[in-house]
């Protein structure tokens, strides 16, 4: 039975769906605060990240009997991510907010943080708030002190009050750049796991196959 029914499930394990479940997290609050409760966005938004989770989990517990339904169920989970990343681009546009680039110097700070939970994601923004009023008071003519030269002299992301109009002036801004960088990661860590899961069937066939192998080999035993 263990050469017909392969070792399956295991899905918490994989970086894919923890960084996909961190990005549930961040859209659902995301949403909440920014998102028009009667927006229909809302919902959408929602459900694609919860999507993502889900058939990595579905597809996952799958594989002990379909490998053809795990590739299938996590391209659907990639596919509900790419859905994703364009709302959080359109939120970003419509706005007037920036998009940062991958090196930007905020997001390459939010990718050594390697946050693992929401909080971590908060406590981040909050880091980021408050580069930006340093770098805010020393545009006004502030002096700088020597201890905080470094950090002001790296560019964080612009702080806007009017194009966010949310809890706190660039929340919003941060919290949809900061999910787009976790998406990216995401998507990335799903293509290779898609290719992987395409290169395995092709040589090793699914369940129909191993249970011909399996049946096979037991007559010839007999």
């Amino acid at each position: 039975m263990t050469n017909l029914i392969p070792k399956h499930g295991g899905y918490r394990k994989l970086k894919s769906f923890q960084i996909s479940q961190l990005v549930y997290d961040v859209t659902v609050r995301f949403c909440e605060l920014y998102i028009d409760k009667y927006s229909r966005t809302r919902d959408q938004m929602v459900q694609a990240a919860r999507s993502g989770v889900q058939n990595i989990a579905e597809g996952s517990q799958a594989s002990r009997t379909s490998k053809k339904t795990e590739l299938k169920l996590t391209n659907v989970a990639r596919a509900s991510l790419e859905e994703l990343k364009l709302d959080y681009e359109d939120f970003l546009r419509q706005r007037g907010l920036e998009q940062l680039k991958y090196d930007h110097p905020a997001l390459v700070r939010f990718k050594e943080k390697q946050c693992k939970t929401l909080e971590d994601v908060r406590a981040w923004v909050k880091e980021e708030r408050e580069i930006g009023k340093k770098e805010r008071k020393d545009d006004h003519g502030q002096t700088r002190s020597t201890t905080d030269e470094h950090s002001i002299s790296i560019k964080s992301v612009p702080v806007s009050d009017s194009p966010c109009q949310s809890v706190s002036p660039c929340s919003s801004s941060l919290v949809a750049n900061a999910a787009l960088s976790l998406l990216n990661l995401a998507c990335h860590l799903l293509d290779r796991q898609i290719a992987k899961l395409a290169e395995d069937f092709e040589n090793e066939g699914g369940f129909t196959e191993r249970l011909y192998r399996v049946r096979t080999e037991k007559r010839r035993n007999k």
